[in-house]
């Protein structure tokens, strides 16, 4: 006989990598989750996972739990969220994605005051610059900088707010260095790549008066964290590439300069990424949509 409790624990172990990993999601010490998860199995009498290697791997058995228990777990919580609403009250546990730089300065203040004014509804803020290596099941809500050519299936996208790319460096650097009149001068300058994602980072795509200009930098400085980058081009290292809502003030206050003025670049704009459709009605998910869609409106990079 399985218990609301035996398949809560057992959907925490099935969408873990590890053992370890899901010791952790569950707060207690991976002895604890073996022990308990071998209790389960001998109490069904059936073998759930495979436990070779470094990670688990569900017998058939386990994907069938996994799956029906699933079902059940989130009937569960439609209830609880049902009865919650006609008290007028949101719960649950809201599972949010956002990329590491904006997620820390944007997302992170609306979730922490929306705890705050629900504080039956418990917060998971996931900070990632990866976002296709997350599964879309283990998230209710994702923040994505940058247009999204086609969302995964069963994914809702909604743009939150408008973000440029722009083209920058300090008044130092060009003063040493000069300042390109042209996407193709940029060659022959200190460039610096960001590494997020899974864009060809080296390749800048420029656009005037309808024609694309495509330039291959060789960086000579490169990170996968934009406040390293940021950091460089304030000490006058190189060009950078960066979206607006990282480097306005320091637009504003002269401490980097925009290049190239007369050509633009492929906009980035804040994206929301809502799961799967229960989730995505959820009383929770959807008001903090509305208050981090109230946040960033209007964009306060603009501001």
């Amino acid at each position: 006989m399985l218990g609301t409790d035996d398949l809560r624990f057992f959907l925490a172990v099935a969408e873990a990598p590890s053992l370890a990993a899901a010791s952790r999601a569950l707060d207690v010490s991976p002895s604890a989750v073996t022990q308990r998860l071998r209790a389960l199995e001998e109490r069904l009498g059936v073998h759930l996972v495979d436990r070779a290697g470094r990670h688990l791997a569900l017998t058939d058995e386990g994907e069938l739990i996994a799956e029906r228990g699933r079902r059940i777990v989130d009937s569960l919580a439609e209830l609880d969220e049902a009865l919650a609403a006609r008290r007028g009250q949101v719960v649950g546990h809201l599972r949010i994605v956002a990329p590491l730089g904006f997620g820390r300065r944007h997302v992170a203040p609306v979730a922490a005051a929306f705890q705050a004014d629900h504080p039956q509804v418990a917060i998971d803020l996931l900070l990632s610059d990866r976002l296709g290596g997350v599964p879309s099941g283990s998230f209710d809500l994702a923040v994505h900088v940058g247009e999204i050519a086609q969302a995964a299936p069963g994914l809702i996208a909604r743009r939150l707010a408008p973000n440029d790319r722009v083209a920058c460096a300090a008044p130092a650097y060009l003063a040493a260095h000069g300042t390109p009149a042209a996407p193709a001068d940029l060659r022959s300058h200190a460039c610096i790549a960001l590494r997020e994602n899974d864009e060809d980072v080296t390749l800048w795509r420029f656009r005037r008066d309808g024609q694309e200009q495509r330039v291959r930098i060789e960086p000579r400085l490169a990170s996968n964290d934009g406040e390293v980058v940021r950091g460089w081009a304030l000490a006058g290292r190189g060009i950078i590439l960066r979206s607006e809502w990282h480097v306005a003030a320091d637009l504003r206050a002269g401490r980097l300069v925009r290049l190239l003025p007369g050509h633009t670049l492929p906009d980035a704009p804040v994206m929301a990424l809502l799961g799967a459709p229960r989730r995505a009605r959820a009383a929770r998910t959807r008001r903090f949509l509305d208050a981090l869609a109230a946040a960033l409106d209007p964009a306060p990079w603009r501001a």
